[in-house]
């Protein structure tokens, strides 16, 4: 998949690593328009090609009574106007065929959660749309089995796919990084590492997911430096108060130090 594929993508030309980065619902239209100012203005800085993200429903929550949305239509014109308003391209997630041809008429790219990324009729469908597809990498599946899902994209006739690692299970209650699966899963499609979501510590007793945020530098940091094409970040302006994973997501206003370190790796990578 070539970047330049994506409607409205900036940046193709700088060598640089691609971000897909936002919160991760869209909790009302102020919020959206702040994050995406915010992440567009640091992104052009850096010269960095950047998807701004948001999912316009949450269907894999552990309780009944969490945060799953403020009505689909109205977040995914939430999703365009932002995609309108700072010129970018726009990725959410979806959980069932029906979403596919929905969100494309909103969006550039359509991920496929990694509960679901086993599930063909949804990735044929995704693939159908003629939109750029990520693949969220299960975290019960090895990065040798990814293969079969970029294939099943593919032979639908859609050749714009990225695959996302976001960890595996480790125990009941946390996830690792295998950093030798990025090597692996680049040889089948770009690669971006989800560097909040493989931070998580699902399965806590509350039904609330927990995370270790303190650690997002140091495995974005990894990520970089094994070759990961892009970076997958959810970032909020108050986590504390996000409607979604706030326990893992970044700080607003530490994403231009932390980007700003990684191009710096990015570069010095660059020149070896």
């Amino acid at each position: 998949m070539e970047l330049t594929q994506i409607p409205k993508i900036k940046h193709t030309d700088s060598n640089n690593f691609f971000l897909l980065a936002g919160p991760c619902a869209i909790e009302g239209y102020d919020m959206a328009m702040h994050i995406a100012e915010e992440i567009s203005q640091i992104s052009d800085r850096l010269s960095i090609p950047f998807i701004f993200k948001g999912s316009f429903k949450k269907a894999n929550r552990s309780r009944l009574d969490s945060f799953t949305g403020i009505g689909d239509v109205e977040a995914l014109e939430i999703l365009k106007s932002v995609g309108e308003r700072f010129d970018l391209p726009t990725v959410t997630d979806i959980h069932q065929e029906s979403d596919a041809a929905l969100a494309a008429q909103y969006v550039d790219v359509l991920q496929i959660p990694a509960f679901l990324v086993r599930q063909t009729d949804l990735l044929v469908a995704a693939a159908k749309t003629g939109k750029a597809v990520n693949l969220k990498k299960g975290q019960f599946m090895s990065p040798e089995s990814m293969s079969h899902a970029v294939t099943k994209v593919k032979e639908s006739g859609n050749k714009q796919v990225m695959v996302t690692d976001r960890g595996s299970m480790f125990g009941y209650q946390d996830l690792i990084v295998d950093f030798r699966g990025i090597p692996t899963m680049k040889s089948y499609a770009p690669t971006v590492l989800d560097v909040t979501h493989s931070l998580q510590q699902p399965n806590q007793n509350t039904g609330v997911t927990g995370g270790r945020p303190e650690m997002i530098e140091t495995i974005a940091r990894a990520g970089i430096a094994s070759g990961a094409d892009g970076l997958f970040i959810e970032t909020h302006f108050n986590p504390t108060q996000a409607k979604s994973d706030g326990a893992n997501m970044l700080d607003l206003k530490n994403l231009p130090d932390l980007l700003t370190k990684l191009v710096a790796i990015r570069q010095t990578i660059n020149n070896f």
